[in-house]
């Protein structure tokens, strides 16, 4: 039991955390649908093999970045937070804590566990994920970025999927 209790990782996965990591894909372009296809996802779209370890594939499209899996991290960020974690692998389950990591650190997480989506949540996230919204409602980079109103929805119709799933 501790063993899986330690592959699970640092942090529970609650249906409204679970939504969270959704919409956070949704906002980056690595929801995919929900298909795991989502964690193996290059900056720009495209697809890289195998979830080992990070890609560090460097893609120049409008902007040149190495960013890879469902939570586009930066290879420098993944080996910190992979390391802080002692996560061995770039695996979905390993992503998602990696996120929730980010998160905390961001000082959204418990914040969110106690309010749910709001737009400081997001504010407090965007430095991390460019396609969240600050509080002016753009990007905290100047990059495009979903509206709150749809970040909302998505988060919501993602909170029923995953309180339905059990």
């Amino acid at each position: 039991m501790a063993a899986r209790a330690a592959e699970a990782g640092r942090y529970t996965l609650t249906p409204a955390r679970r939504a969270l990591l959704d919409t956070i894909r949704y906002a980056e372009g690595t929801w995919k649908g929900g298909s795991p296809d989502g964690y193996r996802v290059l900056y720009g779209g495209g697809l890289f093999e195998g979830l080992e370890r990070h890609p560090e594939i460097t893609v120049h499209r409008r902007y040149t970045s190495a960013a890879a899996g469902a939570y586009q991290f930066l290879p420098s960020t993944w080996q910190a937070v992979s390391r802080q974690l002692g996560l061995s692998s770039f695996a979905p389950h390993h992503q998602d804590q990696a996120a929730l990591h980010l998160i905390e650190r961001r000082g959204a997480l418990d914040l969110f566990d106690r309010a749910g989506l709001t737009a400081d949540v997001m504010a407090r996230l965007a430095p991390e994920w460019a396609s969240l919204p600050a509080h002016h409602g753009g990007s905290y980079y100047g990059q495009p970025v979903k509206t709150r109103q749809e970040l909302v929805a998505f988060y919501r119709s993602a909170l029923e999927r995953h309180q339905g799933a059990g």
